[in-house]
């Protein structure tokens, strides 16, 4: 049987980056504060991102390559929904990014955007009407 005092308390995305630097840099350009920064070499290793209750986290393939090798040689990509609350702003923060889908109004009314971040990930960011969204 179940306890039933059991709760998932959190999920954050781990995500395996070539090199954190451009990582850290294209999501504070969305806001995001760096709060753990752990050395690598003469690089970040591996780094904790933080907005309001949303948690990222980036460790380079050399990092985790020490850490735990066999994660080392696997392809990682993730696809991200990040809920903004102001697409048009979202937009100019990520200027420059490879566009993976122009700026559209999804069949649950959302306006979305989608993007690359550098390493590759599909990041959509997403202006939900606000009787629908989360915060």
């Amino acid at each position: 049987m179940m306890s039933t005092k059991f709760t998932v308390r959190k999920a954050t995305p781990v995500m395996f980056v070539d090199a954190v630097e451009p990582a850290v840099a294209f999501w504070q350009g969305l806001g995001f504060e760096k709060t753990v920064e752990v050395p690598h070499g003469d690089a970040i290793g591996f780094a904790i991102l933080i907005q309001g209750g949303v948690e990222l986290m980036f460790q380079s393939r050399g990092s985790i390559g020490l850490d735990v090798p066999a994660l080392a040689a696997e392809p990682s990509r993730v696809a991200l929904y990040v809920e903004v609350s102001d697409l048009d702003e979202a937009t100019g923060r990520v200027q420059g990014a490879p566009i993976v889908f122009e700026r559209r109004r999804t069949f649950y009314g959302a306006e979305e955007l989608g993007v690359r971040d550098p390493a590759g990930n599909v990041v959509t960011l997403a202006q939900v009407p606000a009787e629908q969204g989360n915060g």
